[in-house]
């Protein structure tokens, strides 16, 4: 049975399972099937990096090209197609250092989707609207620019979700950003109490971007001992205390947007159990049509930098216990495995490509309704 044909002759049954719960997963377990197109060149098209910055992207292509339970290999079950491209990768192959142009990265994406359009009919059908790509490099939206239909129609599965650069919420989904730092992944991960966190906020890195210069030079060498600001962690501090000691001791955790409005402490914050202060306008959280954000994290204005603190005191003892307790349930949903297991970030992310999926049929099914 073909899946527009299952859809328009049970919709109104599913209608309801787009909100998240126990039987919207479910029914994604049972249903859901992804067909990963087989062309390309192995090293930019079916590999991402497995570690770094952007191994969010990595992890996503390489468990979608050996998952068995989601993935078809006929086509003709597919609900979705999935365009298995590394923008990570492509920028190490095919980026010209110091050009600051994207040419050639959209000329390659451009042409590996026409390729496929050529020898596939399923682009054609749906103008690319039942097909999606991932990508974590900043580039990631912006390279599909010199494909119209790639650009307008495709579900961009984005860590760069930044609604000033053409990213739709009811169409594309965010990606977590994570910094895995080893092919092993963490497992010595949560932390102390409340009580056992002296630090107030916590903040160090690279110095980019509109919002970190503003924190530091609000916050910064001010002398407070509950505002531990810095720009690149200093070697005689991390000495005595490393970047996630200071995570773990410390009550907020200041993730603040750099070039892009993602960042990979907003992960790192949950798995250290430190409640996660978002500061970057404009940015779709990752699952926000799933998860209710403002109960384990603080989101605070670019134009509040200054009021940091007082707006951080004035969470109470017992809301800021609910929100790091809440931090220790949602954690399980930005886990990476090495081979995915329930409800972690392979399947959360998949997850957001199935409710777009089902976003589009609603909206599909209405017009034709209202045709009639």
């Amino acid at each position: 049975m073909s899946f527009p044909y299952f859809f328009a002759n049970s919709w109104q049954r599913l209608t309801w399972f787009v909100c998240f719960n126990r039987r919207s997963y479910e029914l994604m377990e049972r249903l859901f099937k992804v067909y990963v197109y087989k062309e390309g060149e192995p090293r930019l098209v079916h590999k991402g990096p497995l570690t770094g910055i952007y191994s969010s992207e990595g992890r996503f292509i390489h468990e979608m090209n050996q998952n068995s339970r989601f993935v078809t290999h006929d086509p003709q079950e597919a609900h979705m197609f999935f365009l298995p491209y590394s923008v990570a990768h492509m920028v190490l192959d095919l980026y010209v250092p110091g050009s600051h142009s994207m040419l050639p990265l959209a000329t390659f994406i451009k042409d590996y989707v026409n390729l496929i359009a050529s020898k596939h009919p399923f682009w054609n059908l749906t103008r690319g609207s039942d097909h999606f790509f991932a990508s974590c490099h900043d580039w990631g939206p912006a390279t599909a620019r010199d494909h119209p239909e790639l650009r307008k129609n495709s579900v961009k599965v984005v860590c760069n979700s930044d609604l000033t650069e053409e990213f739709v919420p009811d169409k594309d989904a965010s990606l977590p950003e994570t910094y895995l730092h080893a092919v092993k992944l963490p497992t010595k991960l949560g932390g102390p109490g409340p009580s056992k966190r002296p630090i107030l906020a916590f903040f160090a890195g690279q110095m980019h971007g509109r919002v970190r210069p503003a924190l530091i030079k609000h916050w910064k060498d001010r002398g407070d001992p509950d505002m531990r600001i810095y720009e690149v962690l200093p070697p005689d501090v991390a000495r005595r205390t490393s970047y996630v000691q200071h995570m773990k001791s410390s009550k907020f955790c200041i993730c603040a947007m750099g070039f892009e409005v993602n960042s990979p402490r907003i992960v790192e914050s949950i798995y250290y159990d430190c409640v996660p202060v978002l500061i970057a306008d404009n940015f779709v959280l990752p699952f926000s049509d799933v998860l209710n954000w403002g109960s384990f994290s603080l989101t605070v204005s670019e134009k509040d930098v200054p009021r940091l603190k007082e707006l951080l005191l004035a969470v109470s003892e017992d809301r800021y216990r609910k929100m790091q307790s809440r931090l220790k349930k949602v954690r399980k949903h930005f886990l990476w495995h090495d081979s995915a297991e329930r409800f972690d970030m392979f399947h959360m992310i998949l997850h957001s490509v199935w409710t777009r999926r089902l976003q589009q049929m609603d909206a599909i099914i209405g017009h034709e309704t209202s045709m009639v």
